[in-house]
């Protein structure tokens, strides 16, 4: 085992991936010589060359397309966007061409490429740079959405991912680049559409994803201390969904959390609360709750930005209030 941060998780795949197969490359602004916005390329343009890690300008809607293009003709791109709030330029190339080219030519083309960058909240970067999209790409057929909450599922996930012949939204986050972990020394690969128990437990199924799962994990502690107990599932992979372990536990625990870093109308916890009401109604003890963003734009004020995200307090409570309603 070795102790890497998050940022060197990403690198370390890619890399990986790279060496193995000569048709991969990254794309993406600043990812050669400055080494990556947030240094998760750190070194690959002196090991890989111009040719296989390639600065932009700033054009996403162009660089998507060309990922686009080159995937059409052999090749397997990794395309890097400096945050995902900048995705939205480049929208119409990832719907309408990406998602879209597999079942138009009828399974003749396959569009093996992966668009990855950081999602969601990261402090005081106000309300254009501080959003959630999963479940915008979630939405739409055709493509496959990963959200690693550590570096040990970021490394394993992000490998499959690349050797993957569909097209792969790759999520991450500005404050887990940092986040250290220990992983394996030798390769390994993680399953897409798989979730994973982080925690076991008995009273309440809490399902999460991405960075905002610390917030559980550290929720659970405390309520250990009341006796009651989390299971936590880090669901990984929003499409597909792995709505088979979501309804296993629940009907273990009957009652149900989503905590989710997006906003609630239209949510992925709208989604899980459909698919757990349809399948496990009858075993449900108490009504599901689920905890999202307030539903606003970011506010860049400390002290409204403490109201508008998910706290670790009000899982808390609504764990307690969940297991008064016996």
């Amino acid at each position: 085992m070795k102790k890497i941060s998050f940022r060197e998780a990403i690198k370390e795949a890619m890399s990986e991936e790279m060496r193995r197969d000569k048709s991969i490359y990254l794309i993406g602004e600043e990812v050669g010589a400055y080494n990556g916005a947030y240094k998760a390329s750190k070194g690959m343009l002196s090991e890989f060359g111009k040719k296989r890690v390639i600065d932009t300008p700033i054009s996403e809607l162009g660089f998507s397309g060309l990922g686009i293009g080159s995937a059409l003709n052999g090749c397997r791109p990794i395309i890097e966007f400096m945050t995902f709030n900048f995705s939205l330029v480049a929208i119409d190339q990832i719907i309408n061409n990406a998602a879209k080219i597999r079942q138009m030519s009828g399974g003749q083309w396959e569009i093996p490429i992966v668009f990855r960058g950081p999602t969601g909240f990261a402090g005081q970067l106000g309300a254009t740079h501080s959003q959630a999209l999963e479940n915008w790409y979630a939405h739409c057929p055709g493509l496959k959405v990963v959200v690693p909450s550590n570096a040990y599922d970021a490394k394993g996930l992000l490998k499959s991912a690349i050797k993957d012949n569909d097209v792969i939204i790759f999520l991450e986050s500005e404050i887990m680049y940092g986040d250290q972990m220990n992983i394996p020394n030798k390769e390994y690969y993680l399953p897409l559409g798989k979730a994973s128990i982080k925690r076991t437990g008995s009273d309440i199924t809490l399902v999460s994803f991405g960075k905002i799962l610390k917030l559980a994990l550290k929720a659970s502690k405390e309520l250990e201390k009341a006796n009651i107990n989390l299971e936590i599932i880090d669901l990984k992979t929003i499409r597909p969904l792995d709505y088979k372990t979501i309804l296993k536990s629940v009907k273990k625990t009957n009652r149900l959390i989503i905590l989710e870093e997006a906003w609630p109308f239209g949510s992925i916890s709208s989604e899980i609360t459909y698919l757990v009401q349809k399948y496990a109604f009858d075993y449900l003890d108490a009504p599901i709750k689920r905890i999202t963003l307030e539903d606003t734009p970011a506010p860049y004020a400390k002290n409204l930005l403490k109201i508008w995200y998910p706290s670790k307090e009000k899982i808390i409570t609504y764990a307690k209030k969940l297991l008064s309603k016996k």
